[in-house]
């Protein structure tokens, strides 16, 4: 895999104190990393970097319809994390937040977490796919605390994964 500098005109808005960006190209096409994203049986073997695992996933691909994992930790922790779908353009483009479950129904932060928005853009890149992960949030605080807890590298391993998990399936 090789990183690449490339902007678009939906990074027009990008804001480096808010926002968190991980791209790359990769070499698998466009339409299997949107498998790979939109399928939960694919979710399910590639989305969290291991040594956790997904063991659930549910999709309702279509703005409104839900985006839901469980993670679960080496030690048995799981965390149930569920949002919203904004915005599905077929092997192109899938923004989801967490800030709304279901129905566009806000979801319930007390209990720890925080809202954002990810946009994930792919765009053909010879035979492959140019790979544009960003995560907006509401305060710099929250991008900071996202930016400590390993974006960078969580998405990007978790990235590797389901590269590796679509080339061998």
């Amino acid at each position: 895999m090789t990183s690449t500098s490339h902007s678009t005109a939906h990074d027009a808005a990008h804001d480096s104190q808010l926002d968190l960006r991980l791209q790359r190209t990769v070499d698998i096409a466009p339409e299997l990393v949107w498998a790979a994203w939109t399928q939960p049986e694919h979710l399910t073997k590639w989305f969290t970097p291991s040594p956790w695992t997904t063991p659930e996933a549910e999709v309702d691909l279509r703005p409104g319809g839900i985006f839901r994992t469980v993670m679960c930790s080496p030690d048995g922790d799981r965390v149930d994390s569920s949002g919203c779908y904004l915005e599905v353009v077929e092997n192109r483009r899938l923004v989801w937040t967490a800030a709304l479950g279901p129905g566009y129904r806000p979801n319930d932060f007390s209990g720890g977490g925080f809202p954002f928005t990810a946009i994930l853009t792919l765009e053909p890149a010879g035979a492959g796919t140019l790979y544009t992960a960003r995560v907006m949030h509401a305060a710099a605080e929250q991008a900071a605390s996202h930016a400590e807890m390993g974006f960078v590298d969580g998405w990007g391993a978790a990235l590797d994964q389901l590269v590796a998990y679509m080339r061998g399936r």
